[in-house]
């Protein structure tokens, strides 16, 4: 492709671009096939290109890029786009990332599981996040590290050569012979990695498998400058500046929204956030329990990012093992932590839970201080030893407003770490940052978890704490507001529609606090067997979802998120948040999440118009 028309055309996209570009966090599924994730948008982002057609109406009219802006989203494609265009490259083989480091590690981990050597090589200076030894260490990720004169000596090499450079420019490559993976990285943007090469190839679907994971793309705020930078306008991130006492600011809210006074971690993601927790505690683990077995149990229906992450960090180790945790539609956490917490003491292995609470989409609680007990039980090993305490790992995102953590709080005499998805209730949808804190059992291994997301380079971006910093103080009372709505529609829907099962918290569990704006709604069947009421419902849902965003464009809309600032969100798990989930354990449901701001009224006459057309 001509550069120069390249550059040209990407100068008038970034002048024309719509809004949403730069600020939404999710998106429409209705309009976003998953199979073809960033290349049904690069297709008739090409066709508007060979055109030189810019016009914000056609750029507001293409498809989604990726359902989460972690992931990717219009801006980072087009960068991708674009610098796959300037080096004859195809656009899958360009990645970008938030994180400096982590896409050297995406490399590591696939040669690990390939059995495959690696050499990194740098001219100046490595990211200072980047620490070879605990990566060698906790991650078993094995490699050699060599610093170079020039890159242009680079000779041939048995297995995989990554070069790593710090550029002004990130969008800049001087690709060489004998180099498989380039990876150009800015202290501030992130990083932009180059696949190069046909035999590499098989490399892409990995790399994107570890960005959708484990970190997340570049931002969009972050991924303007770059591509600003690209087309020779430099401009500065605004907010470096002030990230000091924002970071306080956030920090700050965190201890009064949680009620401790431990210090909290803010990352780039709630995955990432949690990524940082799992690697802090099997740092943690190595160094406590030298030869002990690791055991992180999660149940096998909740969000599939947390159950694909889980399932990724054992495969790479024979010291990792995952254990399924029932805890929804019919199952009790508790019991079931009882069961598992039991099997692990008599193997004299590491326990690690992870769980949400409420659950998730049943919007379950469990008894609370049964969970505190069978927690807190003492266990033994076979031997009669006594076995190791568990640590209870608490996604509260639904809930981020209620106190587990404080000194006189339920699961205080229990180690404990909460996190939050910050894309939604912290953030209100403006950002994907999330944040983690511990209780005073657990305090100690906060270092190890900080010194995870470090050194992932994880951390929450400087614009990131600037969203988080505005929108915090006023969490709570939109939780309330939300809360209030969500009742409301429930109660009329139950009123309208009472055969439908309805999953959301007593009146009971709502006065102790725990108010979340989401519910789910397994709509009535009809059909002589199983599988015609279940083809018969499945269609149902969709029909309803359809319904409400054609009627209510400006509010509704078919998206996995929540804790938005206005409008309704409508989704299926088992086709969203639990893609990666077995079959057998997804949710072939409705979840709706309510906002504090919206026409309440427009969407129970939508509902209505729905029930008197059910045949």
């Amino acid at each position: 492709m001509d550069n120069n028309k390249i550059l040209g055309y990407i100068k008038d996209v970034l002048e024309n671009m719509p809004a949403d570009w730069l600020n939404l966090t999710t998106h429409r599924l209705d309009i976003y096939n998953e199979e073809l994730a960033k290349t049904q948008f690069l297709e008739q982002f090409e066709n508007l290109f060979s055109t030189n057609n810019a016009e914000t109406s056609v750029l507001s009219e293409l498809p989604t890029a990726y359902d989460y802006i972690r992931l990717g989203h219009p801006l980072s494609s087009i960068l991708e786009w674009a610098v796959a265009g300037l080096n004859n490259l195809k656009a899958a083989s360009v990645i970008s990332f938030s994180s400096k480091t982590v896409p050297v590690l995406a490399v590591l981990r696939k040669n690990l599981l390939a059995n495959k050597n690696t050499q990194i090589l740098y001219t100046n200076e490595l990211p200072a996040s980047f620490d070879a030894e605990v990566i060698q260490r906790v991650y078993g990720y094995k490699f050699d590290l060599k610093k170079i004169t020039k890159i242009e000596d680079i000779t041939a090499f048995n297995g995989s050569t990554v070069f790593i450079s710090e550029e002004k420019d990130i969008c800049n490559f001087n690709l060489v012979p004998n180099v498989d993976f380039f990876i150009n990285y800015d202290a501030h943007l992130g990083s932009v990695l180059v696949v190069n090469g046909e035999h590499n190839e098989a490399y892409v679907s990995e790399i994107q498998h570890v960005r959708r994971r484990e970190t997340i793309a570049m931002t969009p705020a972050n991924t303007l400058i770059a591509l600003d930078k690209l087309i020779g306008k430099p401009t500065l991130d605004p907010t470096i500046n002030t990230i000091k006492e924002n970071k306080e600011s956030v920090l700050n809210s965190i201890k009064e929204i949680t009620g401790t006074n431990i210090q909290g971690v803010v990352g780039s993601s709630g995955l990432s956030m949690q990524y940082a927790i799992v690697m802090g505690l099997i740092d943690d683990a190595l160094e406590e329990h030298k030869g002990k077995a690791i055991k992180i149990v999660v149940p096998p229906n909740c969000y599939g990012g947390t159950n694909d992450q889980a399932r990724r960090v054992a495969a790479c180790s024979d010291a990792i093992e995952v254990m399924d945790l029932p805890v929804d539609g019919g199952k009790d956490m508790v019991e079931s932590i009882d069961t598992v917490l039991t099997t692990i003491a008599k193997e004299d292995a590491i326990p690690y839970i992870i769980a949400e609470i409420p659950t998730n989409p049943r919007v379950e609680v469990p008894d609370l201080q049964k969970l505190r007990e069978v927690l807190s039980k003492r266990r033994e090993t076979a031997t009669g030893e006594v076995a190791i305490d568990p640590v209870f790992i608490l996604d509260q995102t639904f809930c981020p407003n209620v106190h587990f953590l404080g000194e006189n709080d339920i699961l205080s005499t229990v180690r404990t770490i909460a996190y939050v998805s910050g894309s939604k209730f912290p953030s209100g949808g403006k950002c994907t940052a999330g944040f983690c804190v511990a209780n005073k059992k657990a305090e100690a291994l906060m270092e190890k978890i900080e010194k995870h997301l470090n050194l992932c380079d994880n951390e929450a971006t400087s614009l990131q704490y600037e969203i988080l910093a505005k929108q915090l103080p006023s969490m709570n009372q939109r939780i309330s507001d939300a809360y209030k709505n969500t009742r409301e529609f429930v109660t009329f829907i139950n009123e309208k529609l009472p055969e439908a099962k309805i999953n959301f918290v007593s009146e009971e569990l709502a006065s102790q606090g725990f108010t979340p704006s989401v519910f789910s709604l397994d709509l009535p069947t009809k059909g002589e067997t199983e599988e015609e009421r279940e083809t018969y419902k499945r269609a149902l849902n969709l029909e309803l979802i359809n319904l409400m965003i054609e009627q209510i464009p400006a509010e509704s809309k078919f998206c996995v998120s929540y804790g938005q600032l206005k409008g309704c969100y409508w989704t299926i798990p088992a086709t969203s948040t639990q893609g990666t989930t077995k079959e057998g354990d997804k949710d072939y449901i409705v979840r709706v999440a309510l906002s504090s701001n919206l026409d309440l009224e427009l969407h129970k006459k939508v509902f209505i118009d729905f029930v008197e057309n059910i045949k």
